[in-house]
């Protein structure tokens, strides 16, 4: 496990800064990185390393965390140099606390650096600068660079997967590490003046892009004076996180944060809104892209004047979310290391804290309670969770939780009202989807197959590439009786989990079944052409699925 974090570190170190050197010289203008990977072979990179991530266990794949990342990160990105960029964000179960951007658009972040966090501001601070490098193309300049320098960036994470596979086991992890490290000095030392200036830039358009969201832009530098400050205060016995060490920060750089952020707002002008509930003041920045209207929106110049169109859902909110909390306790749940490391971090923060538990943190306790999957861990979470729902009637995490503590508890007719009333208000919910499917697949039956099946199958378009999707979708597809779509999903998520060869022999096994018809055999013939080429490659660098060659 640790010799492919090493290893997904060396696909990644140029994506981050490398070295402390003062060197703030802009990268060259006229670089030809763009010309170096297409956009869809970055994005094929992008893919590559995000499930072998998750082949190994390493990301936290769970709908309302990822739909709130994803909802701030969309927020962020439209208001950046590049709005038409395609971004993919994912969440690490590492507490370390870390973040990356790396090809494709694709930017990572640990659990850790969100409990870290006291505020959302703090986390689109960090976001906000990881979609920075990626809109100045700072990873593909990289990979140029290494490429000058025949160091071979994208092949470094399979050839440290084959490296580990073929010690079969921990006697020669040491070595292999070691030359990952090795590898990984050669590059940094390579990068130093670089990476140094990628930094500085976007830390400037990082906090430009916080500004124009809606954000408090004196996040970026409060985030990283309250690291700094927490490292001197550990000095004596703590690692440096790695977040420091890939982001490194002294009083320079949080002076010129400060600075910008004094400047951001002397640039902002303070507007009045009266809405329903009152009047509401927010800074927003004259420049900033305007995303309140759709092309179709009243500022068409394409349309008659008498004939421009509003259409209701295509602005998009600034500021935070007003989820953070929540999305923080439930990170603090699914990364825990054990139930009983959880009930001592829990138990820590209740003696420490004047008033106790705060709301978010008893629905910690209530979810961790329901992971238990013991009768007894549902019994205690339901009425804390019904109490919680009388304070809070309208939030999407508590009537989820209660929704399925119901559900085991064997109130499935009060369960399913719930989950029917979620879906009625929230009608292209994911989270709300796949848990009510999931739950369904817990009840069991062809009737609850069926509802899931058909509440899944306007998801299948927009939902291909995510594996928790095409896993629940699979057995729902298996309880209503549909075979050949138990198959196709299954083998999806076999793919978006890092086990290509898997994917490929199921799709192909998929083929002989005799009552498959025309548009089906189509569809796997199409699947099974577009992963061939990946297991051969896989194949001719000698990287095996250890679950076939046990088998």
């Amino acid at each position: 496990m640790r010799t492919l974090l090493l290893a997904t570190a060396v696909t990644l170190a140029l994506a981050a800064p490398l070295s402390h050197a003062d060197d703030t010289k802009l990268p060259d203008i006229g670089s030809s990185a763009g010309e170096l990977l297409t956009p869809a072979r970055q994005a094929e990179y992008g893919g590559m390393m995000l499930r072998e991530l998750r082949n190994y266990g390493y990301l936290l794949d769970d709908p309302l965390v990822d739909d709130w990342l994803g909802t701030m990160g969309t927020r962020l990105g439209s208001n950046s140099a590049q709005p038409q960029q395609k971004y993919t964000f994912f969440m690490m179960k590492d507490r370390q606390i870390n973040a990356f951007a790396t090809l494709g658009g694709y930017i990572g972040m640990n659990a850790g650096l969100v409990l870290t966090a006291e505020r959302e501001d703090e986390v689109a601070a960090v976001l906000s600068h990881e979609i920075s490098h990626v809109t100045q193309q700072h990873v593909l300049r990289g990979v140029e660079r290494a490429q000058r320098d025949q160091i071979p960036i994208l092949l470094g994470m399979l050839a440290a997967v084959i490296a580990a596979q073929q010690a079969g086991g921990n006697s020669s992890g040491d070595a292999t590490m070691a030359a990952i490290t090795s590898g990984m000095g050669l590059m940094q030392q390579r990068q130093i003046n670089f990476t140094r200036s990628n930094e500085s830039e976007a830390d400037r358009l990082g906090i430009r892009t916080l500004a124009r969201s809606g954000y408090d832009v004196d996040a970026m530098a409060g985030f990283f004076e309250r690291m700094s400050a927490a490292m001197r205060g550990n000095e004596g016995g703590y690692s440096t996180p790695d977040f420091l060490r890939t982001h490194p920060v002294n009083i320079t750089r949080i002076s010129e944060a400060k600075a910008r952020a004094e400047q951001m707002k002397k640039d902002t002008v303070l507007l009045t809104t009266q809405t329903p509930t009152g009047i509401l003041q927010e800074r927003v920045d004259p420049s900033a892209p305007d995303t309140s209207a759709s092309p179709l929106s009243g500022g068409n110049p394409l349309l008659p004047a008498g004939l421009q169109l509003s259409l209701p859902g295509t602005s998009l909110p600034r500021g935070p979310t007003g989820q953070f909390d929540w999305a923080r306790e439930r990170l603090r749940v699914l990364s825990a290391p054990t139930p009983s490391e959880l009930v001592r971090e829990y138990e820590g923060l209740k003696r420490s804290q004047k008033d106790g538990l705060t709301d978010p943190q008893r629905y910690g306790v209530a979810i961790a309670r329901l992971r238990d999957g013991g009768a007894g861990g549902v019994t205690q979470a339901l009425p804390e969770l019904q109490q919680l729902l009388q304070q809070y009637p309208d939030n999407l995490w508590v009537n989820l939780a209660l929704g399925e503590a119901e559900s085991r508890r064997g109130q499935h007719e009060e369960a399913n009202k719930r989950f029917d009333a979620l879906l009625k208000r929230l009608p292209q919910s994911r989270p709300v989807a796949l848990t009510y499917a999931r739950i369904l697949n817990e009840q069991g039956g062809v009737a609850a197959g069926q509802r899931a099946q058909a509440m899944l199958r306007p998801l299948l378009a927009r939902s291909s590439d995510d594996p928790v999707f095409q896993t629940t979708f699979a057995r729902a597809s298996e309880l209503a009786g549909d075979s050949t779509r138990a198959s196709e999903a299954y083998a999806e998520a076999a793919y978006l989990n890092g086990r290509p060869e898997q994917a490929l022999i199921q799709f192909q096994a998929l083929l002989k079944q005799p009552g498959l018809d025309y548009v089906s055999r189509a569809r796997v013939d199409a699947r099974i052409e577009s992963i061939m080429p990946t297991v051969l490659e896989m194949r001719r660098l000698g990287v095996h699925d250890p679950e076939m060659s046990r088998n």
